[in-house]
């Protein structure tokens, strides 16, 4: 039987194209997803009918119950892609407390849960592989992002942390941080926007879903088993 794969965010561009790269790489692969229904079946159908599990992530309760059903069925993951994620944009002084905290509780709330009810499996099993996707505002930051970068950058600080502490138990833990990336996190930016985006980037173009499901893919097989902690950002040359 195949490695075991929770794949959180799965119906949006980034999560989805992990979920297949995954597939094709032997995984058994379980879809988290919360409101895209639709996304998220298709996506099943197209992998041969990978599980499917709804959970709320603003929601403590929905995230524990995700994980019941998945030890019920499955007895845990070996694999864990902390993906699911909210962006937000204005000012800083336009922050209200109630938006900072639901950008917390999706980015960093949720994968403390997850995390926090993955790691026992992994322990007993004496295996495991945790891949957090960050940002590359959570590596520089981002003006009108403050929340955002914030929420990102105590990913990093999670994943190093946790590389440390889990390292004994044969368990590695690393950190993406993508740059700009065609998904539907875009679609607000004027063309305008997107273009400059493109000249600052070296390598003159935005990155795919694709860019970033190799590297998972990468970090999640046995050829990255000695690597651990660490924070690696497909972003083309942004930042360097």
């Amino acid at each position: 039987m195949g490695k075991i794969a929770l794949i959180t965010g799965a119906s949006g561009g980034i999560g989805a194209e992990i979920a297949r790269s995954l597939n094709r790489d032997g995984f058994t692969t379980l879809l988290h997803y919360n409101r895209s229904k639709d996304k998220i079946t298709a996506l099943s159908e197209e992998l041969g009918g990978s599980e499917t599990f709804r959970a709320d992530f603003e929601k403590s309760e929905e995230i524990e119950d995700m994980f019941k059903k998945i030890k019920t069925r499955h007895g845990g993951v070996d694999l864990l892609v902390n993906n699911a994620g909210l962006a937000s944009y204005g000012l800083f002084t336009d922050i209200n407390p109630t938006e900072w905290r639901r950008l917390f509780a999706v980015n960093v709330d949720a994968i403390y849960h997850c995390c926090r009810l993955a790691i026992p499996h992994m322990v007993h099993n004496k295996y495991g592989k945790i891949i957090n996707v960050s940002s590359i505002w959570g590596i520089c930051g981002a003006s009108c992002e403050a929340a955002y970068s914030s929420a990102k950058s105590a990913v990093i600080g999670l994943t190093k942390a946790l590389a440390k502490e889990l390292g004994p138990s044969n368990i590695t833990v690393n950190c993406v941080a993508p740059g700009a990336i065609m998904t539907d996190m875009l679609t607000s930016l004027s063309s305008e926007a997107l273009e400059l985006l493109k000249e600052e980037t070296p390598l003159g173009r935005l990155g795919t879903p694709s860019d970033i499901a190799a590297l998972v893919a990468f970090l999640a097989s046995s050829r990255a088993d000695f690597i651990t902690g660490q924070v690696i950002s497909p972003n083309g040359g942004f930042v360097i």
